[in-house]
C-alpha cells in the first residue's frame, strides 16, 4: 500500500514538472515562428499536391447536389462542420494556433486540457478570417491548380479540401504568434503606432520585403523537388510536376503572405487593450 502511495506521488510531481516544462518549452520568438512557417511549407506543398489528384468536382461545392437529412449546404460543408465538431471534442481548438472554420456552437474538449502557453493576448481568440480564406480558395485558388472535370470522387476530394484549408489557415492565423513575437521583441516601436490606430505604419514595419521574397523563391524550388514526377523510363524529356511550382509561389505571394499580415496588424491592433 506504501509503494503505491510513493508510486503516485512520484506519478503527481513528474506530471507537474512535465507540466512546468511544457509551458516553459513553447517559448516562441521571431526565429522559432520563422522554422514553423517553413515547416508549414511542406505540408501546404503536399496538400495541393493531395488536392491536384482529383478534378475540380464542382458538385462538392454545390449546394443543389447535396441532399443530406437536416442539413443545408454543400457537401464540404458538411465535411468541415461534422470533421471540426469531432476535432473540436478531442481538444483540437484548445491549442490557439488552430481556427475553426465553423466555430459557432463547437462542443468543449472532453479530453484534459494540455497545458498550452499563454503566449498571446487574450485578444487573439477573436481574430479569425476563415471566412476569407475559405472563399479565396474556393472561387480563386482552385480553378488555377486542379483541371477541369468530374470524375464522381466528391467525398475524397472534400477530405483533400478540408486537410489544405487547414493548414492554409494555421499558416495565415500564424500571424498572431509572428505579430507577438515581434512586438516582445521591439515593444517602443510597436506601442506608439498601436495607440495611433496607424495600420499602413504597422504594416510597413512588418514588411520585410528581403524575407517575403526569400519565401516565394523557397516555396516554389521545393514544389519543383517535392512534386516531380519520378520515372526510371530514360526515354520520358523533360520535369514533370504534379502540381505547377509557379502557382505555388504564386499562391504565397498574392495570398498566403498578405493575409499572414493583414492578421498581425489585426492583432497588434488590440495588444495593448
Amino acid at each position: 500500500m506504501m509503494l503505491r502511495f510513493l508510486v503516485l506521488l512520484l506519478t503527481l510531481a513528474s506530471c507537474r514538472e512535465s507540466n512546468k516544462m511544457a509551458k516553459a518549452e513553447y517559448n516562441y520568438t521571431v526565429d522559432s515562428a520563422r522554422a514553423s512557417l517553413v515547416r508549414q511549407e511542406d505540408t501546404i506543398i503536399f496538400g495541393l499536391i493531395e488536392r491536384a489528384r482529383f478534378p475540380l468536382n464542382s458538385p462538392t461545392y454545390n449546394q443543389s447536389y447535396a441532399s443530406i437529412p437536416q442539413f443545408r449546404g454543400t457537401l464540404l460543408d458538411f465535411l468541415v462542420r461534422d470533421t471540426e465538431v469531432i476535432q473540436a471534442k478531442a481538444g483540437r481548438y484548445t491549442n490557439l494556433e488552430e481556427n475553426p472554420f465553423f466555430p459557432e456552437n463547437l462542443p468543449p474538449s472532453v479530453e484534459p486540457h494540455y497545458p498550452f502557453s499563454q503566449f498571446l493576448h487574450p485578444s487573439a481568440a477573436m481574430i479569425n478570417i476563415n471566412n476569407v480564406i475559405w472563399k479565396l480558395y474556393i472561387d480563386e485558388l482552385l480553378p488555377i491548380f486542379v483541371a477541369s472535370g468530374d470524375d464522381g470522387n466528391y467525398a475524397q476530394t472534400a477530405a483533400t479540401d478540408l486537410s489544405l484549408l487547414q493548414a492554409i489557415s494555421r499558416r495565415i492565423h500564424y500571424g498572431k504568434f509572428i505579430a507577438e513575437a515581434k512586438f516582445r521583441e521591439s515593444p517602443k516601436g510597436y506601442e506608439p503606432l498601436i495607440r495611433a490606430k496607424d495600420k499602413e505604419a504597422l504594416m510597413k514595419l512588418l514588411t520585410i520585403e528581403s524575407v517575403e521574397e526569400m519565401v516565394v523563391k523557397r516555396v516554389k524550388k521545393k514544389a519543383m523537388v517535392l512534386g516531380q514526377e519520378v520515372s526510371l523510363d530514360r526515354n520520358v524529356k523533360g520535369i514533370k510536376y504534379k502540381v505547377d511550382p509557379s502557382v505555388v509561389s504564386f499562391l504565397y505571394q498574392k495570398w498566403l503572405i498578405p493575409l499572414t499580415k493583414n492578421v498581425e496588424v489585426e492583432y497588434l491592433l488590440s495588444r495593448l487593450d
